[in-house]
């Protein structure tokens, strides 16, 4: 082993695990930024009652507004209480943590934009299926 190139190739990992931390750190920031501007009643205008409809708003809502499972439980908590169907809420958490249009330019930067905009799409359609077989499931139990 060439102790020269396994210090080079330490070097370039370094170099690029450092870019991708600023380039995430950003998008964090401006993702509690963008967070912090939206109130919580804007949640409870926008759903309306309807499974398929809701499910699709929950995801669309949570791909623009992505965040971390930590706090898409204590989101998710809150608008149940607000009333909001349990088929939104499970599709916003789904695609809160899955999909993240906000991150996507970072995310097509460091994985590939074919790759990232698969991976963003699949999570999308995957959120919906999950939140309708959720509640599905729920009530048969």
């Amino acid at each position: 082993m060439n102790k020269v190139k396994v210090k080079q190739s330490a070097v370039k990992a370094f170099k690029s695990i450092w870019n991708s931390s600023l380039l995430l750190l950003s998008i964090i920031m401006l993702i509690a930024l963008f967070n912090s501007f939206i109130p919580k009643s804007f949640y409870s205008k926008i759903f309306t009652g309807n499974p398929l409809i809701d499910s699709i708003i929950g995801a669309v809502v949570g791909s623009v507004l992505a965040g971390n499972p930590i706090t898409s439980y204590i989101i998710g908590g809150e608008l149940l209480k607000q009333g909001i169907s349990l088929i939104a809420i499970i599709a916003f958490i789904v695609a809160w943590v899955t999909v993240g249009l906000i991150q996507f330019p970072a995310e097509s930067i460091i994985l590939g934009k074919n790759f990232a905009l698969i991976r963003n799409l699949t999570s999308f359609v995957f959120a919906i299926i999950v939140a309708l077989l959720s509640v599905s499931i729920w009530m048969i139990l």
